[in-house]
């Protein structure tokens, strides 16, 4: 029987509680978020726009940093300066990147880019996959964590590794930081260490943090002074861009410092899961504060304990699951926010184990 989706939607707008991320907030608790003096920009100057950016730029070490309304927007722009001042055209990443997966080939149709997947897409990317790649290439994408295989990292020694493949071929290093904001405490190392790597780092406001929507592109001067041509160019100059940069800036101030209990918290609940067979733990443990379940229930049990669920409880889990080559299994995530830290990690089991019921 197929799952009722307008009741879906309707729990979902509802519930009182959620298992992940910072939960369900609805407009007026975000724009409850918002300080009372906050200063606008225009066309994207001034105001609170100028804190954020320079606030950005602090955190990852980098002489600048600009807005942008869009990740999508950030990273194709990013990845056409570096192609346009290398004078080639092949970008290389893994066979999981967003920008292959999730844009439309955008990179390809408005830009004129090649890309060049390289590794397994059910693994870390490897230096000797890198060394596969014989044509000359623009630029390397990293992703940090990446979030398809589960929010996985790779080690300190294998990251710097890579980093420095890319450039002894003349390439620039781009890094995909949609969720860098957990990874500092999963290298023991600050943000500013890690985006040190790259020559152009991206972060996201609303993925680890909540905000409203909107990212960040730092790098060197230069290269940020380009990019703001390129962002007016695909129309991503707005008016008015504060409410957004405000929205970012509150939630960077206020989740930043939680990281390392949101990471902490994650690890807790793969330890109460690790002991059912019918649940695994991708990757076990987890590296950073998101993470992966691979639950053993065919998808219209999962769907019909999940409408269970929120009817009853006014809990909610999960309103879709990741691709899965066996229709037996389902893939979810875990992002581990302020919502999930309220739930013992017995509960979270608890949870998962209704989930799971046939």
């Amino acid at each position: 029987m197929a799952i009722d989706r307008a009741e879906l939607e309707r729990l979902l707008g509802e519930s009182t509680r959620s298992l992940a991320w910072h939960g369900n907030r609805p407009p007026d608790v975000l724009l409850g978020e918002l300080p009372a003096d906050i200063a606008p920009d225009r066309y994207g100057d001034g105001g609170v726009l100028d804190e954020l950016q320079s606030y950005v730029a602090e955190l990852l070490g980098k002489p600048a940093a600009v807005f942008f309304v869009s990740g999508t927007m950030a990273q194709q722009i990013a990845l056409r300066i570096h192609a346009d001042r290398a004078a080639r055209r092949t970008v290389a990443f893994h066979p999981t990147c967003h920008i292959d997966l999730h844009e439309g080939r955008a990179f390809e149709r408005l830009h004129g880019l090649v890309g060049r997947p390289v590794g397994d897409p059910f693994q870390l990317l490897g230096l000797e996959d890198l060394e596969m790649v014989a044509e000359p290439i623009a630029a390397l994408v990293l992703e940090l964590p990446q979030r398809e295989i589960g929010g996985r990292l790779p080690d300190w020694d294998d990251l710097v590794t890579q980093t420095e493949w890319a450039r002894a071929r003349g390439a620039a290093v781009h890094l995909d930081g949609a969720r860098l904001w957990q990874c500092s405490h999963a290298y023991q190392r600050p943000l500013d260490e890690i985006a040190g790597l790259f020559d152009s780092v991206y972060v996201s406001f609303y993925k680890d943090l909540g905000a409203f929507s909107g990212s960040a592109l730092a790098g060197a001067e230069d290269f940020i002074a380009e990019a703001k041509e390129w962002r007016l160019r695909h129309g991503g100059t707005l008016f008015a861009m504060w409410p957004y940069a405000a929205s970012a800036l509150a939630c960077l101030q206020v989740r930043l410092p939680r990281m390392k209990a949101y990471r902490d918290h994650a690890i807790a609940i793969a330890n109460a899961l690790r002991e059912s067979d019918r649940v695994q733990v991708v990757p076990d443990p987890p590296h950073t504060s998101m993470f992966h379940l691979h639950l053993q229930v065919p998808a219209e049990d999962f769907e019909s304990n999940v409408l269970e669920i929120a009817r009853e409880e006014g809990l909610w889990t999960w309103q879709s699951t990741f691709p899965s080559i066996n229709p037996d299994w389902q893939v979810v995530e875990l992002s581990v926010g302020d919502a999930t830290l309220e739930f013992e990690p017995a509960e979270v089991r608890r949870v998962i184990e209704r989930l799971i019921a046939v």
